[in-house]
């Protein structure tokens, strides 16, 4: 470090002493609602919004599909990715013995092994060895290297590798033979393909490269809560507003597809108001300081028209 970077981490180190100190006591004394004492009733509306919220969390279909994929039910962006992709995949009718199914990005998620268990095919890729993505996501153990490092949940090991493949697949050039599935999706992958462009055009891709017409993509990215304007558009992690996901729906749209409203969920409860912050701690963690900006998980449900 050069001198002038000393004396500036001396002038800053206050303040940012203060600032921990003051989220730490705020979050110790944050009340964290228990989802059995508030859960609703199990026929009102699930998962009417695209956007991570609370409210989610306090239905029984929540806890119910949280056990399904071996994840505990709590105030979890990441949890409430991997629901919303169950839920929409089943409520699309996607889902079913000897429909095929494509996961990008698969790192060492349960979904595979849950989707197999319905009699369903599936195919788990991940990025190419060589890649700077997986040397990043190898790093942070989130990379599968084949299916050994895949869960198996309910099923034997036997069976789970009789229903799933693995392959390599770079997100950005999709392998032309990766086509005719019922069913594709990813989880919080897409925004580390270089540019929110380069996120765009994989939503494209995965539509109509991969899908036979008919089939359903389910995505969830990360999504921008402080601005329709600044944001952050190239780099290892992207952050996609509001006019991002209307532009690219007006496009998929305009080439023949469906695609459900893009609802942002209203904040219910105090802890749709917290914002974890680095190091990220444990829950609630349903929003995050990222590269400045608020950020929270969304996510678009794409059935292919044509």
């Amino acid at each position: 470090m050069t001198p002038e970077d000393i004396a500036l981490v001396d002038r800053l180190y206050p303040e940012i002493l203060r600032r921990v100190k003051s989220e730490k006591l705020w979050k110790e004394n944050l009340f964290i609602p228990a989802i059995d004492v508030y859960r609703v009733d199990p026929s009102s509306e699930f998962m009417t919004h695209s956007t991570c919220s609370s409210r989610d969390f306090f239905h029984p279909e929540f806890k119910r599909i949280s056990d399904e994929i071996g994840v505990p039910s709590v105030f979890h962006r990441k949890y409430w990715e991997w629901v919303y992709i169950v839920h929409h995949a089943y409520k699309s009718g996607a889902v079913a013995p000897g429909k095929k199914g494509l996961v990008f990005g698969v790192g060492q998620e349960t979904l595979p092994a849950v989707f197999a268990a319905s009699g369903m095919r599936i195919t788990a890729t991940d990025a190419p060895r060589a890649s700077e993505v997986s040397a990043a996501w190898q790093s942070g153990n989130e990379y599968a290297e084949e299916l050994a490092a895949m869960p198996s949940g309910q099923l034997s090991r036997e069976e789970f590798e009789r229903l799933v493949e693995w392959r390599e697949c770079d997100m950005n050039a999709i392998d032309d033979s990766l086509k005719d599935y019922d069913l594709c999706w990813s989880s919080c992958c897409l925004e580390h393909l270089g540019s929110l462009q380069h996120g765009i055009d994989f939503i494209i891709n995965s539509v109509e490269k991969t899908l036979r017409v008919g089939g359903v993509a389910i995505h969830t990215t990360e999504f921008n809560l402080s601005s329709n304007e600044d944001t952050v558009d190239t780099g290892w992690t992207v952050l996609y507003r509001r006019r991002d996901f209307e532009e690219l729906i007006l496009t998929l749209e305009e080439r023949g597809h469906e695609v459900s409203p893009f609802v942002i969920a209203p904040d219910s409860l105090s802890i749709d108001g917290f914002v974890d912050t680095p190091p990220y701690s444990a829950p609630p963690h349903l929003k995050l300081a990222l590269e400045g900006y608020v950020s929270t998980s969304a996510g678009l449900v794409i059935r292919r028209g044509r």
